[in-house]
């Protein structure tokens, strides 16, 4: 059996009390020491419980309004002297230093500081050094001392010390684990208010939520989501999200990001690109036009819509098999419909404000750029053909440029009417992402005639126009840039057809 190490004394210093009664009481029953400041101290003496003023055991008060209390040789004497070795058990004795064998400590709150919008002064303010030096101390020192870093730790403290009212080595490695997961993560966030994104020399991320997932992107590898999902969405209903449909939620949520504004619209994703995509006076007209783009992929896929979901389209979604329906609300009568299918994961999404950065694991280390948020608009469109698009076909194209640039590069989306046809994704050169894109819609006996082709980034030759046009695709987006872009202009030229360029590429690899 572990060795169980008893506590007999413990300095207690916190800054938010909730949840400390239950631990303070259970110490003192078995007459541990306790060591305590300010308003800690204020709050056990409250209790009726006999506790020890730090004060009275360096002779020194808090000073410096209140910055320096904890930082004294007989506080960090009596945490990281070493139980077993006779040098430090003679220095504290020499120095009349008592041993600190359980130290609670939380620390300022400064994350909530700096998100309340506070002044620099006042978040300065909240960057704790006496907490910090205590938890590492402790940590440290984790085969004699208990570290108790935050509130999330006493639950297990309390059911471990009632049970044996002691810690083994074990136990205390364990709590040693947090106490580090807290400092690191603490000292993280306040590089990241002083570098503001400015410092682009090192790679600093914390997240401290994660979910274990049933495995990842196939059932032989591991899946973890690191990050707060209650922060963005409401479940309704359903089973617990999967790697792949985190992916696609995410490319669900990125895409219809572009279209919060606009009239009704709903699309169907599938791996990370919109198999069907409308905009419609209804969303459930929207629904049944995104659904006739390719009622063969939306087998399996995730939902999304712009507006609240009412029983008319909920009707309808709930004749396919779908993994996730996400909108803003849903009416009563919509949700109990789609509720009757058991595993039909349904979210609210809420306002949240996406990060602005992207990370990519690869090779040794990791990939970071601004996330691309440029949505062009009618102004940004300049004319480069001898005749101009019509103000319809100016809607079509910005509707396709937006479903281009959340589509896997390289990438042609064809549409019409707010309607995507079609689109060809992932192709190694962009006359095979075309031809997949007319052969897709041809197979869904759509009229390629008066529709619109946006491509994700400028053409090299004229090859891909001279293919639309044989098509009766004579309106083309693009961003241009080109050393020889004049061939595909002079074709569009002497063919009647009309292109714009954007001037911004929208790769998505």
């Amino acid at each position: 059996m572990d060795q169980i190490k008893n506590i007999q004394s413990a300095l207690i210093s916190v800054y938010d009390k909730t949840g400390l009664e239950p631990i303070v009481q259970a110490l003192a029953k078995e007459n541990v020491t306790i060591y305590s400041t300010g308003g800690t101290l204020a709050f056990i003496e409250k209790l009726g419980l006999e506790v020890v003023p730090v004060e009275e055991l360096t002779s020194y008060p808090s000073i410096l309004g209140g910055r320096v209390k904890t930082l004294h040789p007989k506080i960090f004497g009596g945490i990281l002297h070493r139980r077993d070795l006779n040098d430090d058990l003679a220095q504290v004795d020499e120095f009349e230093i008592p041993a600190i064998d359980l130290v609670i400590v939380d620390l300022y709150p400064f994350e909530d500081t700096v998100a309340s919008d506070a002044s620099h002064d006042e978040i300065i303010e909240k960057i704790d050094i006496g907490g910090i030096s205590l938890i590492r101390a402790a940590g440290k020192n984790y085969k004699d001392v208990v570290i108790l870093p935050s509130q999330s730790s006493y639950a297990d403290f309390l059911s471990i010390y009632m049970a044996k009212k002691g810690t083994t080595i074990e136990d205390r490695e364990d709590f040693a684990t947090r106490a580090f997961q807290v400092s690191s993560h603490y000292d993280t966030k306040i590089h990241e208010y002083f570098n503001s994104g400015e410092d682009d020399t090192v790679f600093k991320e914390s997240i401290q939520e994660s979910t274990v997932l049933r495995y990842g992107e196939n059932p032989h590898q591991k899946g973890v989501f690191y990050g707060d999902l209650d922060a963005m969405f409401d479940k309704l209903h359903g089973k617990e999200l999967s790697y792949n449909n985190l992916l696609d939620v995410e490319a669900a949520v990125q895409l219809m990001n572009d279209f919060l504004d606009d009239e009704p619209t709903f699309a169907i994703m599938k791996h990370n690109n919109a198999c069907g995509i409308a905009s419609r006076p209804t969303l459930a007209e929207a629904y049944a036009a995104a659904l006739q783009a390719d009622p063969v992929s939306a087998f399996g896929g995730i939902l999304i819509g712009n507006r609240k979901i009412d029983l008319a389209t909920a009707e309808m979604i709930n004749d396919l098999f779908c993994e996730v329906v996400i909108a803003p609300a849903y009416d009563a009568a919509a949700l109990e419909l789609l509720q009757s299918k058991k595993n039909r994961v349904l979210l609210i999404q809420k306002s949240f404000d996406f990060p602005q950065k992207q990370y990519r694991t690869l090779l040794n280390g990791v990939l970071a750029q601004d996330r691309d948020l440029i949505k062009e608009k009618k102004e940004d469109l300049q004319t480069i053909t001898k005749v101009g698009p019509s103000d319809q076909e100016i809607e079509d194209l910005l509707f396709a440029n937006k479903i281009v640039k959340h589509t896997k590069s390289n990438t042609i989306v064809l549409a019409k009417n707010k309607q995507l046809l079609a689109s060809g994704t992932g192709q190694t050169s962009r006359v095979d992402a075309l031809r997949q894109a007319i052969h897709k819609a041809k197979s869904f006996q759509f009229d390629l005639n008066n529709s619109v082709m946006a491509s994700d980034a400028f053409f090299p030759f004229p090859d891909c126009v001279e293919i639309a046009h044989n098509e009766g695709i004579n309106t083309v987006i693009q961003p241009g840039g080109s050393i020889k872009d004049d061939l595909s202009i002079d074709y569009c030229d002497k063919n009647g057809m009309k292109m714009v360029m954007t001037g911004n590429r929208h790769f998505k690899h």
